[in-house]
């Protein structure tokens, strides 16, 4: 089989599109055929060696596709059935071996590509709107890079929390597009002072909850976005690391809550996979949330999609696809 293989950290170019062994599944595992995975941030990190990984490994969490065959005791999937996954290594491949207890079902009417897209971003901005800081009617929030994968989904899902959103994007299309998924305001960081803005917007009170998954370059202003008691949530570092800080900071700017979570902790069991899958389901197929796939690669030019991800080129998902 194909897959990508990185023996050594560092850039695009690492990432080695080869011929390995497929595996056999073991117990409470399936083989799984896949159909599309998705690229994500953490991929980059695990590239990098930002989040350290022993080497070499294949790369990718999230993906979907067709169980081909079930290790012993697996008792509610069959082979022939769809699954999807969020947390489980080695996506970047044409067969995965994929835990049981990591997988879900994907119903009938949601394309395989769909699931794949949805999986970890889906789950990521479940868990920050219903669990990390449980947004309601009449919260206002600011979702930093909104018109990216998980930004476009925490924009939409915040809305239909009853919430009031404010997106940040880097251009003006980009903008448009935060503001047709809802979002009550746009704004253009690039060319205007988000902060500044989010003042004026809502009379000088501050907003409630900040979803900051860039990191470096809108930390600070994004604490003084806040209200006193307001909660910053920092789930990424797309622009690089956060510096090391006084935590005083956190009183002299109003008594806020900090956070910086992680989705393996969310779903730490098959039952509250299973609940956050459904609600994510349940919102595709009714039409309250809307996917947004930017563009699709083969698995050989997983080296291209790592580019135009880190570049920001992007307005939603970016999916590879594997060969029938």
């Amino acid at each position: 089989m194909n897959a990508i293989l990185i023996s050594k950290t560092g850039g695009p170019e690492v990432l080695d599109y080869q011929s390995i062994d497929q595996p056999k599944p073991g117990k409470g595992e399936l083989l799984v055929k896949m159909q599309a995975a998705g690229v994500n941030f953490i991929d980059i990190y695990h590239r990098t060696g930002l989040y350290p990984k022993e080497l070499p490994f294949v790369p990718g969490l999230e993906g979907a596709g067709t169980v081909i065959e079930t290790g012993s005791g697996v008792k509610d999937i069959s082979p022939g059935d769809h699954v999807a996954f969020a947390t489980v290594p080695g996506a970047y491949a044409d067969y995965v071996i994929a835990p049981a207890d990591r997988t879900v079902k994907i119903p009938q009417d949601i394309p395989a590509k769909q699931a794949a897209a949805i999986m970890l971003q889906g789950m990521t901005a479940h868990y920050l709107l219903k669990s990390t800081f449980a947004l309601k009617k009449g919260d206002i929030a600011l979702v930093h890079a909104a018109a990216g994968g998980v930004g476009s989904l925490l924009v939409q899902i915040a809305k239909l929390c009853g919430a009031k959103v404010i997106g940040t994007a880097g251009s003006h299309e980009k903008a448009e597009r935060v503001k047709s998924l809802g979002a009550d305001q746009a704004i253009v960081y690039s060319e205007q002072d988000f902060e500044k803005q989010v003042q004026e917007l809502t009379g000088g009170q501050g907003v409630h909850v900040v979803y900051d998954s860039v990191g470096k370059n809108t930390f600070e202003k994004s604490l003084n976005c806040l209200r006193p008691l307001g909660t910053m949530v920092l789930f990424g570092q797309s622009s690089g690391k956060v510096a090391p800080l006084d935590l005083t900071i956190f009183n002299q700017k109003g008594s806020l809550f900090f956070t910086r979570p992680s989705l393996f902790h969310y779903i730490p069991d098959r039952e509250r996979l299973n609940q956050r899958a459904r609600d994510l389901f349940h919102w595709l197929m009714s039409g309250d949330l809307v996917l947004h796939i930017d563009q699709e690669y083969p698995l050989s030019k997983a080296a291209t999609a790592h580019e135009k991800l880190a570049s920001r080129q992007t307005t939603g998902k970016i999916l590879l696809t594997m060969d029938d």
